[in-house]
């Protein structure tokens, strides 16, 4: 049998192709960066080439390292399906889903009872993890993204259209100087998703307020937290309509009555070899006969 390199030294690989950054796939890992800096190291040395231009903070595939990746990455996902199938049981079709925690909790969760009273064999491992879409055939069978749009070598079922709206604190209204025009913004913080990092400059170009801008811009990673930020009175967040909406909390209101269509959408992702998985498939049509189906 011909020697193979050490498998931990594909998947660190694999990660850093992916994510482009030895850091983000450290911590996807659950490694060090040094320590993942070895096993790549140990990769080249076994090939006796470089496989990445390392540039400042970022890690890019040279031409041997794109071409392993295009051969290695597909016997991965058939070694990660393999073991999976080993280790389930068979009555139980397990997907793993990589999911935004704000999209789980607000129109995920409230119908997972409906999809396990129609098919009690499937059975979700749920991630709210980041670079998820990176993450696909490695840990996730699929991915509920949100995104402008999807790279086209991947399987994408779009799930809504949105519009962006500017939620702020009840109390902006009720004061002695209410928050009812959009050059009033000058003087409050601009809540934004990392997700979403162009929603105010879409509102504010569609708007046709080029010359706007807020006191400041906080960035967040959930959009939980930029919900309550805004009910405490912290700033005024860029969300989607849908996100208030369904938040349904009284402390909040919309601010400014300007219709904006939000250039993000919430899209289910897998690769295209996921669809033979049965669990795949079957939660595909679920999510989308009963979520997609709502707002598309």
């Amino acid at each position: 049998m011909r020697r193979l390199p050490p498998l931990t030294a594909i998947e660190a690989f694999v990660a850093v192709a992916r994510l482009g950054s030895v850091k983000a796939a450290a911590e996807e890992l659950a490694l060090s960066a040094p320590a993942l800096s070895r096993r790549l190291q140990t990769l080249e040395r076994f090939l006796g080439r470089s496989l990445f231009e390392r540039r400042h903070q970022a890690m890019v595939l040279n031409g041997d390292g794109d071409r392993l990746l295009a051969q290695i990455a597909p016997l991965l996902d058939q070694l990660s399906d393999a073991v999976e199938s080993m280790t389930s049981a068979v009555e139980v079709l397990r997907l793993r889903l990589g999911v935004l925690p704000l999209f789980a909790s607000q129109r995920l969760f409230p119908r997972l009872a409906e999809l396990r009273a129609a098919h009690p064999e499937i059975h979700l491992d749920i991630d709210t993890g980041a670079h998820g879409v990176a993450r696909l055939g490695e840990g996730l069978d699929a991915v509920i993204a949100l995104a402008r749009d999807v790279d086209p070598g991947l399987y994408a079922r779009r799930l809504d259209r949105n519009r962006v709206y500017v939620i702020g604190a009840r109390s902006l209204i009720e004061r002695s100087d209410p928050v009812v025009r959009p050059e009033q913004l000058a003087t409050l913080t601009a809540l934004v998703h990392r997700e979403m990092p162009d929603t105010f400059v879409a509102w504010r170009t569609a708007a046709g307020l080029h010359d706007i801008e807020p006191l400041a811009i906080d960035h967040f990673d959930s959009g939980a937290l930029m919900l309550e930020a805004a009910a405490q009175g912290l700033g005024v967040a860029f969300m989607h309509e849908s996100h208030f909406q369904d938040a349904a909390d009284p402390r909040l209101v919309r601010l400014f009555d300007i219709e904006v269509v939000s250039p993000y959408s919430y899209w289910f992702v897998c690769r295209p070899r996921a669809l033979q998985l049965k669990q795949v498939r079957i939660f595909r049509d679920w999510l989308i006969s009963t979520l997609g189906s709502e707002t598309v």
